[in-house]
């Protein structure tokens, strides 16, 4: 009798089995990771823009004329503006808004904050808790 060195094919079958129940598991798991991850782009960017528009303001005393490039309050783009597009709608001598709207495999979700400092999630996809008063990082829903 000869000694068989390796593995039947039904032991390879069930580790096949047993990795494809870990990764779908696993896969939407890191899915939702990875997209609040990429929410805090948005949240660092508008963050980022409150500060850069008061002092805008501080030096001028006037939220117009903002938010252009070049200048101390310009909006982020490049590698600061992977997954979300900055604008600012509204911009006049008192008031400003500005709204990080997602693309790619962002899209979907859109976030404001304006010169009270009130944080609006505007619009978040299917599947997402939409509170509207905060800006939401959890898919349940949750600040």
């Amino acid at each position: 009798m000869r000694d068989q060195k390796g593995f039947t094919l039904i032991e390879m079958m069930i580790t096949v089995a047993m990795v494809g129940i870990l990764a779908s598991i696993a896969l939407p798991s890191y899915t939702s990771y990875v997209t609040r991850g990429r929410i805090t782009e948005a949240v660092a960017g508008l963050a980022g823009m409150k500060v850069k528009l008061e002092q805008h303001f501080q030096d001028n005393r006037t939220y117009g004329g903002a938010c252009v490039a070049g200048g101390i309050a310009a909006l982020p783009s490049g590698n600061n503006a992977q997954y979300f597009n900055f604008s600012c709608p509204t911009l006049s001598a008192s008031q400003y808004t500005v709204q990080a709207d997602g693309y790619g495999s962002m899209a979907g979700f859109s976030y404001s904050i304006d010169q009270s400092d009130n944080r609006v999630t505007l619009a978040v996809p299917s599947g997402w808790t939409l509170t509207g008063t905060c800006w939401v990082l959890k898919k349940d829903g949750s600040c």
